[in-house]
């Protein structure tokens, strides 16, 4: 089992109640607002595993940022995991995934990069899209010729994370979609969601140097979520998750249950991102590219 934006950083992967025609809908900037833009660090290790587990440890780093341009949301998820087998020399993989979801919903831009041992062994780009009643697609650039169908109703990770805020709000507990987020060949994949009661992460984690106070003390919730992919038969999860989830869209704590292993995301350095200045309608985007914010460093821990 490797470990994927998916299952390590939950704000691509935050279920909601799908509607279908929701997706097309353009988010207002009250809307876009809910999500505070932030770059985090956290520490990922092994907590459990099975006595039959093949794999002994694994442990290591993620970075992730969480930027709003003028016109979409960008995010980077940066991965540096160490792994270590029964019956195998350990190995290191690191990954760079980076999205770019404009904020109508309509279309989603992905692209990763994985390495083992420094060799590339996997490179994934694409861009799916969604229609208001209609069946939407998504188009592989790598590898070429891969397409796969968008369910009607599905949507992708930012528009599903802020619908879910909202939910939230309104005192919603249950909730369950079909999100494509672009971390694998699998296509999309069912979420199933429960939330639970208020917690406070003051006892857990401690605003200092690396993480700012002021973003770890909003309220925050247990949230319990369960993920099937559409395209597997089996009627049981593929794994399991728990978050602290605080109401600003930063989670400062995660557990993520396999079949064979646990292991543990651990917020070590958290810091506020400023917004970009836009008109009140975005300008178009510039020629030769879209309109994404530069990566930066972070408490130089990752480059």
């Amino acid at each position: 089992m490797r470990i994927t934006p998916h299952s390590m950083m939950a704000l691509a992967v935050l279920a909601l109640s799908a509607t279908p025609g929701w997706a097309a809908e353009r988010l207002d900037k009250a809307a876009r607002d809910i999500l505070i833009p932030h770059k985090a660090i956290y520490d990922i290790e092994m907590t459990s595993k099975r006595s039959s587990s093949q794999v002994l440890n694994i442990h290591g780093q993620m970075y992730f940022a969480l930027q709003p341009t003028c016109d979409a949301w960008s995010t980077d998820h940066r991965f540096n995991l160490y792994y270590e087998y029964t019956d195998s020399p350990p190995m290191q993989i690191t990954s760079d995934f980076t999205t770019y979801e404009p904020y109508d919903g309509k279309s989603f831009d992905f692209s990763s990069r994985r390495k083992r041992d420094g060799e590339m062994y996997q490179e994934l780009r694409g861009t799916a899209t969604i229609e208001s009643g209609k069946e939407g697609n998504v188009a592989y650039a790598s590898p070429a010729g891969l397409n796969l169908p968008m369910p009607e109703g599905g949507m992708f990770p930012m528009a599903h994370t802020v619908q879910m805020m909202k939910n939230i709000r309104e005192g919603r507990k249950v909730f369950n979609a079909v999100v494509f987020d672009g971390s694998d060949e699998e296509g999309p994949i069912e979420i199933n969601t429960i939330v639970g009661k208020t917690v406070s992460a003051d006892g857990m984690i401690k605003a200092g140097p690396s993480i700012e106070g002021g973003l770890i003390g909003s309220p925050a919730r247990k949230v319990r979520m369960a993920f099937f992919p559409l395209a597997s038969d089996s009627p049981g999860s593929d794994y399991e998750m728990d978050v602290v989830l605080h109401d600003n869209g930063v989670i400062s704590d995660m557990n993520v249950e396999y079949g064979e292993f646990s292991v543990s995301q651990r917020l070590i350095a958290l810091e506020k991102v400023d917004a970009p200045v836009c008109p009140e309608t975005a300008p178009a985007k510039a020629e030769g590219g879209k309109d994404k914010a530069p990566k930066k460093k972070l408490f130089g821990i990752i480059p």
